[in-house]
């Protein structure tokens, strides 16, 4: 039986409940009224249940989408603001013992590169990256307690704060590892981590244990329920995201969303973000093994669906996508995005030889951050270098009120033009520092409280004098 509030698996995620969605919104998806009806609901800008979102997805009225389509995007501007967060990942290690089908860090792959950065590395690739102008990295490794316990993760997170290298600091750490214990995860949070993120991957308890025929990482329930253990060890900001190919699409759709109905009915705090990655080529992978993968049209139809029913979340596209997707989609929902990654251990500071091959998945938009950037900006978007939330202490439950109510775009738009700003002056290629400064003089103005705008004008002054890490 469905259950949202329960902490076992097979009753948040319930395979009958989402069989029964997937049948209602087929035979609603020409219901006018119906759909009307959620629209109307969707307005109201507090979200939609699972079984509402899925006849938004089926929905093949062409006019109804093109308001689910406009209303995703004006439901972004409302929560976020014309401001896209910058992130990169680093990947730390590809040992694992997994066995998981789809990808190339599996433990039988003998002909991948495995690697694990030290310390020395570590620091090298940080100085890398902040010399890029990242403030805010995803770090990311396979599962394999002998080569990555959770004490060489705490000490790399260590390590990567007290970098400091110019101007240059990392000042978040978001943390995608494989599930694991309470007690782990409040080592976690005292080690100072942003979000904990952890895909899915399927929500298909049967497709995900074919899946995953190997390791830890076979078993659905321990898997499944590891969000309800990081809260329980003091996590409030977890990720949700699966990916997109190995399964049905609708399936996957209605699975994440009673995922995020869970947490909010039993912890009170919905996910603080959503990704949304497809399936890539890799070594030893061939993504067309796989028959579910979705189109373009669908992907975009996907991200709109999911932001009108979950308003409040972070939604983040990788460089797995290429340029003109992640163009499209971040005017249907998406609000952080990576750029100049590197999926390989090591990518940052030395480009991998001919001969090597450790990276996760193939990068379709190769663009440097500069470039990425600067396209940002063309397109009317604030990139934003932003950490201040997580560093006030506008966490969980904490950041989901301050979001909901409106009340972000008093803090998050200052604090975007002054990261920015400092992107600006350490930074940026001469014509992204045009374009930038044009663009923040122009934004800095739409600050709706007098006092907050007066002060982060002084404070984009002492940006040009040297300072930094000014945030409201």
């Amino acid at each position: 039986m469905y259950n949202p509030n329960s902490f076992k698996a097979e009753e948040f995620i319930d395979h009958e409940e989402i069989l029964e969605t997937l049948a209602y919104a087929e035979a609603n998806k020409h219901n006018a009224a119906l759909i009307d009806g959620i629209l109307k609901k969707a307005r109201q800008r507090k979200g939609l249940t699972h079984r509402e979102a899925a006849v938004l997805l089926d929905c093949d009225l062409e006019d109804r989408n093109q308001e689910i389509f406009a209303l995703a995007n004006q439901i972004k501007q409302d929560f976020y603001g014309n401001r896209i967060v910058m992130f990169a990942p680093l990947y730390l290690s590809n040992y694992c013992v997994n066995g998981c089908v789809y990808c190339p860090y599996h433990a039988k792959n003998k002909h991948i590169t495995r690697k694990k950065l030290t310390q020395e590395d570590i620091v090298r690739e940080v100085t890398a990256l902040q010399d890029l102008g990242h403030k805010r990295l995803a770090i990311e490794a396979g599962e394999d307690p002998v080569n990555n316990p959770i004490e060489y993760i705490l000490e790399c997170i260590n390590t990567i704060y007290s970098i400091k290298h110019k101007n240059g600091a990392i000042r978040r750490v978001n943390v995608n590892i494989a599930a694991t214990t309470v007690e782990n995860y409040r080592k976690l949070k005292d080690a100072g981590i942003g979000t904990y993120i952890l895909f899915q991957e399927t929500y298909h308890k049967e497709s995900y244990e074919k899946l995953h025929p190997t390791g830890p990482k076979h078993h659905y329930a321990y898997h499944t329920e590891a969000m309800d253990r990081a809260m329980e060890g003091g996590i409030d900001d977890v990720g949700l995201g699966v990916l997109f190919g190995l399964e049905l699409y609708r399936y996957e759709f209605a699975g994440l969303l009673m995922h995020a109905e869970h947490l909010e009915a039993a912890h009170g705090v919905g996910p603080h973000t959503i990704s949304v990655p497809r399936i890539r080529s890799a070594d030893d992978i061939d993504p067309s093994v796989f028959d579910n993968g979705i189109s373009d049209e669908t992907f975009a139809k996907i991200v709109a669906c999911i932001r009108v029913s979950v308003p409040y979340t972070g939604m983040i596209i990788s460089t797995r996508e290429s340029k003109a997707c992640r163009e499209r989609v971040l005017g249907l929902g998406v609000s952080q995005i990576s750029g100049g990654s590197k999926t390989s251990v090591g990518g940052y500071c030395e480009p991998e030889q001919e001969e090597e091959n450790s990276a996760q998945f193939d990068v379709n938009d190769t663009r440097t951050l500069d470039e990425v950037v600067h396209w940002l900006m063309d397109l009317g978007y604030i990139p934003s270098f932003c950490t201040a939330c997580y560093r006030e202490g506008r966490t969980g439950d904490r950041f989901m009120s301050f979001c909901k109510s409106g009340q972000i775009l008093n803090f998050c738009h200052p604090n975007a033009l002054m990261t920015l700003k400092e992107y600006l002056e350490d930074y940026a290629s001469s014509g992204t520092k045009t374009i930038g400064e044009t663009l923040i003089s122009a934004e800095i103005q739409k600050v709706p409280n007098d006092k907050i705008k007066e002060v982060a004008i002084c404070n984009l002054t002492d940006i040009m004098q040297g300072k930094r890490d000014f945030r409201f």
